[in-house]
């Protein structure tokens, strides 16, 4: 989904002249200029590249969905913050599904320093993230002018995974970052 300078209605949404249905449709115009994903529980025992520690199906068809597009990424991690998806970092037991609303706020305020760098150029970013992930850092991307989209919110983790395996275009070889 789409939100921020035009105040568009929460089940259609106008991205770059299109209008899009929240979980349907077209995957490739969830176009972006950086992807957001969040980290997940299932990880493994020892210190990885980060795009190679996060082990569950939902993480491996969000990177996939991702890494087709050729375009610039990062983790939400719980732990970290933003992740660059080569940096090697260690295994964590950390959530922001269980985190209470004050300390979710601090992480968000520590997390959205973090891709200022990467940030310049930015028109769009695209959240692959649960509602604990981006509660507080669409606002402030937002009010950077910068159009966010969540395109599987409210999609119960099935469906999530269906989205992702439907956007997913395994035959071209796409997304061998």
């Amino acid at each position: 989904m789409i939100s921020g300078k035009s105040g568009e209605s929460d089940k259609r949404r106008l991205y770059r002249g299109q209008v899009i249905n929240r979980g349907q449709g077209n995957m490739s115009i969830y176009t972006a200029d950086l992807y957001l994903v969040s980290c997940v529980s299932r990880k493994g025992s020892a210190p990885a590249p980060a795009k190679d520690l996060y082990q569950s199906d939902w993480f491996s068809k969000a990177r996939a969905w991702v890494q087709q597009t050729g375009r610039p990424w990062f983790i939400l991690s719980a732990k970290y913050g933003l992740v660059h998806p080569a940096a090697v970092i260690a295994p964590y037991e950390k959530t922001l599904n269980k985190m209470p609303a004050a300390e979710r706020r601090a992480w968000a305020a520590a997390t959205i320093k973090q891709p200022e760098p990467h940030l310049d150029g930015v028109e769009s970013v695209v959240f692959l993230a649960g509602q604990r992930y981006r509660e507080h850092l669409a606002l402030p991307l937002q009010s950077r002018g910068i159009a966010v989209s969540a395109p599987m919110a409210g999609l119960v983790i099935g469906r999530q995974l269906a989205w992702l395996k439907a956007g997913t275009h395994r035959e071209t070889g796409a997304g061998a970052q």
